[in-house]
């Protein structure tokens, strides 16, 4: 792999991660349709990692938030269990807990958690037939245009609008990232319509799916890390420029992306889905 192949494909990776159009599914395509060469193992991981620090970047002080309120739920727990019980502390209703924003913080928080575990579950129950998926490019193209039609759903929600997930939401958005571990089906696209469909704000509903892939690409991450330094593989420097590139595309995509969902134009992405699924179909069966 040249240099500047590790560019275009680290470009492809960071646009297609995040802007609903299924990445996966790009990459099966191009696969097949250009006889292309997996770049390998590691470069794989190194490309996702790169995808995933950049959402941690983007969200970086709700991260920290999530982080600190928590560490301080769990010694708070900790502390109550050690001194045996005692008068209420403020914060959860009827229970000791945090006051205020900390306690959203860390609901938020538990909330991820909950919603990593379909996705988590699906991946390693069903990692060779999902495999299998990725080598059938006209599943792939049909499932592209599933996608479009997802993202089409998201034109109709109407209705009074939330700001605050609940553990429903929550699992509802992980089992729609559950689905999306098949390519064609982009993760973005399948979890924001998901949570506007549950009934929140299109700003929270892309915050929570964003936030949400971290612990899923990081988790693949370091599975797929075994593999690749078992083999003995390295990135090289056209390596790096791929995984530098994808960081860097990867920052305003989620920019863009947040812009897009909150002014209600998820579903303009649908007719780019619908074209390249079509498309995929057509060349599919001529070639």
């Amino acid at each position: 792999m040249t240099v500047l192949e590790g560019i275009l494909l680290g470009v492809l990776q960071g646009l297609t991660e995040f802007l609903p159009v299924s990445s996966s599914g790009h990459l099966a395509l191009a696969e097949h349709l250009l006889n292309a060469r997996t770049p390998g193992v590691a470069f794989e991981v190194a490309l996702h990692f790169a995808t995933a620090l950049a959402v941690l970047l983007f969200f970086r002080r709700r991260v920290a938030a999530v982080l600190g309120a928590m560490a301080a739920w769990v010694r708070q727990r900790v502390g109550l269990g050690r001194s045996g019980g005692g008068a209420p502390a403020e914060g959860a209703p009827g229970r000791p807990g945090l006051k205020g924003g900390r306690n959203e913080d860390a609901r938020l928080g538990f909330h991820l958690m909950l919603g990593t575990v379909p996705a988590g579950v699906v991946g390693y129950l069903f990692e060779d037939a999902v495999e299998r998926a990725f080598g059938d490019p006209r599943l792939v193209s049909a499932l592209l245009i599933v996608t479009g039609l997802i993202l089409w759903t998201t034109r109709y929600a109407r209705g009074e609008r939330r700001r605050h997930e609940t553990w429903r939401d929550a699992l509802a958005v992980g089992c729609a990232q559950a689905v999306a571990v098949l390519p064609g089906i982009s993760r973005s696209g399948a979890t924001i319509a998901a949570g506007i469909a549950c009934g929140l704000e299109r700003k929270k509903a892309a915050e929570f799916a964003f936030l949400l892939s971290v612990p899923i690409i990081l988790g693949a991450s370091f599975v797929s890390l075994g593999d690749a330094a078992a083999g003995g593989a390295s990135l090289g420097i056209a390596g790096v420029a791929g995984v530098v590139a994808a960081f860097c595309v990867a920052l305003p995509s989620i920019a863009v992306l947040m812009k897009v969902v909150t002014a209600g134009g998820l579903h303009r992405f649908a007719y780019y889905c619908w074209a390249v699924g079509a498309l995929g179909l057509v060349l599919t069966a001529v070639l």
